[in-house]
């Protein structure tokens, strides 16, 4: 009965990480408004919050055993429910996180630091996981890429120190040893070191030769994956990678080639009835479709490049394989390629049209086929 004289109680929204609750109330003024708080308070805590209490209450009598005084026991929980041993317990790793909780107990004074890599997502900040989110708000110092937009870095903890280590195609770069040396630096410095990146860092992100830096270092690390730029935009665009009556697989592949890389399968890539995804290919755009063309992918072949996918400004233009080169001209960065028939379906799918007030940006959409 939604009439506040005539109730004699209240029931709070809850929260329940049992045994831990949150309940939040209104006291019947605006029971909406304590839903949409709940909702808010579920996306902050972790699911395995309840898990790392119970932990910590298993562990409860051997800690008094050794820490003899109320003021020693109370620093002990402070550095570990925002250390390593919380870190590994919401990352449901509790064997890894009950050894960190014992080596603080034993040798305080030594308290390992932490590299946890963080996939950004493609730049809408919604699209960053709750995983990632969490991480962020732990951070001690946050080294993070060009492509991470302002929107993510907002959502990093507000005095950790943040610190880009951007590369680019062209301009200041920093090279990929210096940015490992940092990593490592700061993390046998005690901290937590989040390492933000663009996209999901295993998919042509680096982020397994800084997490080979950081293994040869002994240094304890973590991995968040994120959304890859070949899904987020093109889900974006309207694109699906793959259509039962279009494309049967998907393939990912890089532009940024060269004489040091391994030659790519051409005659493969060149094959119907799939899509390429192709990650920094702006500049190479004239070779890629010449090389696709020749070796007998159809001229006509529909394909797309969006530029700054998932971000207000998003552009997509579509055309077809021969016209590549024009499309990708002057195409705002970063962009991706997309190659293949479902590319027919931006038309009828595309739902995230931005067109921005400023004169500086035409339509979202342009189409050259």
């Amino acid at each position: 009965m939604d009439n506040q004289a005539l109730c004699s109680f209240v029931f709070p929204s809850i929260v329940d990480r049992s045994p831990l609750l949150v309940a939040i109330s209104s006291s019947g003024k605006a029971p909406v408004l304590s839903r949409i708080l709940r909702e808010k308070i579920e996306a902050l805590l972790p699911t395995n919050l309840g898990r790392l209490a119970e932990t910590a209450s298993y562990w409860r009598h051997h800690i008094k055993t050794h820490l003899k005084t109320t003021a020693e026991r109370r620093r002990f929980w402070e550095r570990v429910f925002t250390g390593r041993f919380a870190s590994l317990m919401l990352a449901g790793n509790k064997a890894e996180a009950e050894k960190a909780l014992e080596d603080e107990l034993r040798q305080p004074e030594k308290r390992p630091g932490e590299i946890i890599l963080v996939g950004a997502g493609p730049g809408d900040a919604g699209l960053l996981t709750l995983r990632g989110l969490q991480a962020l708000q732990q951070a001690d110092v946050v080294f993070y890429d060009n492509l991470v937009t302002p929107e993510v870095r907002e959502l990093v903890r507000r005095d950790a120190e943040t610190i880009c280590v951007g590369k680019s195609a062209s301009g200041i770069s920093v090279p990929q040893q210096e940015i490992n040396r940092l990593l490592v630096d700061a993390a046998k410095e005690g901290k937590t070191v989040i390492r933000l990146k663009g996209g999901d860092p295993f998919i042509f992100g680096r982020g397994g030769e800084e997490l080979q830096a950081a293994a040869e270092a002994g240094i304890p690390f973590q991995v968040v994956p994120g959304v890859t730029a070949a899904a987020g935009a093109t889900a974006y665009a309207g694109i699906p990678l793959t259509h039962r009556d279009y494309a049967q697989s998907a393939t990912f592949i890089t532009g940024h080639f060269g004489a040091e890389n391994s030659p790519l399968d051409w005659a493969r890539l060149a094959q119907s009835g799939q899509t390429l995804a192709i990650y920094m290919g702006s500049l190479k755009a004239a070779e890629i479709s010449a090389q696709l063309i020749a070796n007998g992918r159809e001229g006509d072949t529909p394909v797309a490049v969006i530029s700054r996918g998932t971000r207000a400004d998003q552009q997509t233009k579509t055309g077809t394989l021969q016209q590549l080169e024009s499309l990708a001209k002057d195409a705002p960065m970063p962009a991706l390629i997309v190659v293949g028939d479902v590319v027919q379906l931006h038309q009828q799918l595309a739902w995230y049209q931005h067109t921005s007030s400023s004169e500086a940006f035409k339509a979202s959409v342009v189409n050259l086929a």
